[in-house]
């Protein structure tokens, strides 16, 4: 697992939690910040694993 993956998993996480905050104070801004993070990381952890896949490709013979 690579730092892309990871960041990509916190970013999510804490963008879900977010959201969910949002949610249950009725913040709407709150809200959309928390789904912007999610997307975020879930672009970062899909470019950790290509960054993965390639370094795996690269070590077969």
């Amino acid at each position: 697992m690579n730092k892309d993956q990871v960041k990509g998993v916190v970013k999510d996480a804490t963008g879900k939690l977010q959201e969910k905050v949002g949610q249950v104070t009725g913040n709407k801004t709150e809200q959309v910040k928390g789904l912007g993070k999610q997307i975020a990381g879930t672009a970062q952890k899909a470019y950790g694993d290509a960054k993965e896949a390639l370094k795996d490709a690269d070590k077969k013979p």
